[in-house]
């Protein structure tokens, strides 16, 4: 495998803040607002550049935006509060997120965390007292086939170990705290490098979508020798559905955003790469980005737009430099601009936005909602995003690998693209695998596989139960294996977490119920005060203090959870706990708490009327 840098260490946030005065502050928010030109709609990208720029995100600051936006401040809190990445005090210049996860756990992350602990002087959640380091968990990062795994002011570093720890915090150290603030977002070409700081190529198996690829624009090209209205055709006889999970035919929602009114059409790739154990879309923009780019010029042209939008989640800010530079190298080849190859008034050009972690954002109408610059809740449908979606207007969100398999159809045809797979589902399925395997990393398989042969291609004969498709999957166990991955048997977005005989099937369920706790938006009572029951139920179930009434209250609140949620993060919420109760109901059985023998008539009260006719108690051998 080949390695790549992982991307950017800026200099410290803050760095040289406390040497400003107020009114310096001021116009530097102001210089940044004017650099996106006071559009309400890059509300995200100038909070960013504040946040590079300081470091966090001051009332000032706050007050200096809302001012040149013309809206009210508490827009900009309700916004900045929601995200992750996204400071409202000083949080320290170095911040170093370590990713937990079941994998990372299994991995060695705990040991990692001890001792970051002990060079550092802090514990999990706390900021030391010079503000130079923060240290605190963060959800899956995207490297679930290379953890334990951190992220540190935008650069990742994977593979960690405790020995690794000390050579990162100095060098750390030896940064200081002088220097130039860091352009938006950070440029690799001006950043430092820290040990384990590099990103594998994780492509283990390349199947036909990624192999025999001609040169770039070749998908573009084919689909200008045809009419918009015949390349959504084709995409339609092709049966492409989407690879994101849904599994929403392609082909139908280009069609519904083309018909639809509006003064604009937009594409938007959804590059929110957040389910964890997913991590093939990264692999597919490190890899393969002029496919992506390829597949969404081509979706502009069908539905007759001209912009289109990548939502890259933040984690993945590292891939910003080498994506920009592709994005340009497209223009000067005049595949992207005005006139894309030589065709009058094909006008098409993309845009990335960066997210600041937010799973939730992984839903549709949540993207649009952060595209926007707002806090990242999702809408209510109807209207749907193909009739009402960025901006309100018609648009087509689609996954980063749809976008490949888009264009791979329209170069080489709908009848090669259904010749692999099943009848209702064609095409073959990136699948990003960890875990308790010998190969992790990302395979391109024909849809109808099974679980059996997928674990005997990863290196897994021993395993014992399979997540399918993340936390909001399935749990599968070893009776099941023999189902098949597809949109009419085992759906999936490409998440698949092995564990072999040695993990504790209820203790993993446990941790996917505390991320959808830390995940939830908060908007409905369903999700918020759901999950958070759901997790105590669970804590209770894996110390072995539950009743079988207790698991019964337990699933009957998970269905709940389900049917009453108001999007798709709670309604597959609980799916962790019901899915594992379906598939290991004897692991359930077996921490039932030992209930004491509590009998409703004692021996004595028994045998009160024979020693009254007796006369005499009963000796010690008679009872």
């Amino acid at each position: 495998m080949t390695a790549r840098a992982s991307g950017a260490l800026g200099a410290p946030p803050s760095a040289g803040v406390d040497r400003l005065t107020s009114a310096e502050c001021v116009a530097a928010v102001q210089s940044i607002v004017k650099e996106f030109a006071a559009d309400r709609s890059r509300l995200m990208d100038i909070v960013e550049a504040v946040q590079q720029r300081f470091g966090y995100v001051s009332d000032d600051a706050i007050q200096t935006i809302a001012a040149r936006i013309g809206i009210h401040a508490v827009e900009i809190e309700d916004m900045v509060s929601f995200y992750a990445f996204f400071n409202r005090e000083p949080r320290g210049r170095f911040r170093i997120r370590l990713s937990k996860t079941p994998i990372s756990f299994m991995k060695g992350a705990k040991q990692v965390a001890r001792a970051f602990e002990e060079a550092l002087g802090l514990s999990i959640g706390e900021t030391s007292a010079d503000g130079a380091f923060r240290l605190e968990w963060t959800s899956d990062i995207g490297m679930a086939d290379q953890e334990p795994a951190a992220l540190i002011n935008g650069m990742i570093l994977t593979a960690l170990t405790p020995g690794d720890v000390p050579r990162i915090v100095a060098a750390l150290r030896q940064r200081g705290h002088d220097g130039d603030a860091p352009p938006y977002p950070p440029h690799a070409a001006q950043q430092a490098t820290l040990p384990k700081a590099t990103v594998l190529s994780s492509l283990v198996r390349p199947g036909p979508l990624l192999s025999g690829l001609s040169g770039r624009g070749d998908a573009i090209k084919a689909a200008l020798g045809r009419p918009p209205e015949k390349v959504i055709e084709e995409i339609t006889n092709a049966k492409l559905r989407g690879r994101g999970g849904a599994g929403f035919p392609t082909g139908m929602k280009w069609w519904f955003t083309r018909k639809a009114t509006g003064e604009d059409h937009y594409v938007v790739c959804n590059a929110d790469e957040g389910e964890p154990g997913t991590f093939k879309d990264r692999v597919l923009l490190s890899e393969f980005p002029d496919l992506v780019f390829d597949g969404m010029t081509v979706a502009g042209y069908a539905l007759g737009s001209k912009h289109g939008l990548v939502y890259l989640r933040g984690e993945y800010a590292y891939l910003w430099d080498a994506l920009q530079d592709v994005l340009e190298a497209r223009r000067h080849l005049g595949l992207l601009g005005n006139n894309i190859c030589g065709r009058n008034g094909f006008d098409f050009d993309i845009r990335i936005q960066l997210g600041a972690g937010a799973y939730i954002c992984g839903e549709e109408s949540a993207l649009l909602e952060s595209l926007e610059g707002k806090r990242g809740a999702p809408r209510d449908r109807p209207p749907f995003p193909t009739e009402r979606g960025y901006l309100h207007q018609p648009t087509a969100i689609d996954n980063v690998e749809t976008y490949v398999c888009a264009a791979r159809i329209i170069e080489k045809g709908a009848a090669w693209f259904s010749g692999y797979g099943t009848k209702e589902s064609t095409g073959t399925k990136l699948m990003s695998v960890s875990g308790d395997c010998a190969h992790p990393g990302v395979y391109e398989v024909p849809f109808g596989i099974t679980i059996n042969e997928l674990l005997d291609l990863v290196g897994a004969p021993d395993a014992e139960y399979v997540q399918m498709s993340g936390p909001s999957g399935q749990s599968v166990a070893p009776k099941d294996f023999g189902r098949r991955i597809a949109y009419e048997d085992l759906s999936t977005g490409g998440s698949t977490m092995i564990f072999g005989p040695q993990r504790d099937v209820l203790e993993i369920a446990l941790q996917f119920a505390d991320f959808f706790v830390d995940e939830s938006c908060g908007w409905c009572a369903p999700c918020r005060v759901g999950t958070t029951l759901l997790k105590q139920g669970m804590e209770k179930i894996v110390a072995g203090r539950a009743t079988l009434d207790d698991i019964a209250a337990t699933e009957a609140l998970a269905n709940t959870v389900v049917r009453m949620s108001r999007c798709g993060l709670g309604q597959t919420a609980p799916n962790p706990i019901l899915t594992t109760m379906r598939s290991f109901p004897e692991l359930y059985e077996a921490r039932l708490a030992p209930a004491p023998f509590e009998p409703l008539v004692t021996l004595h009260d028994a045998l009160r009327e024979a020693v009254e006719v007796q006369g005499r108690e009963p000796m010690p051998q008679e009872t």
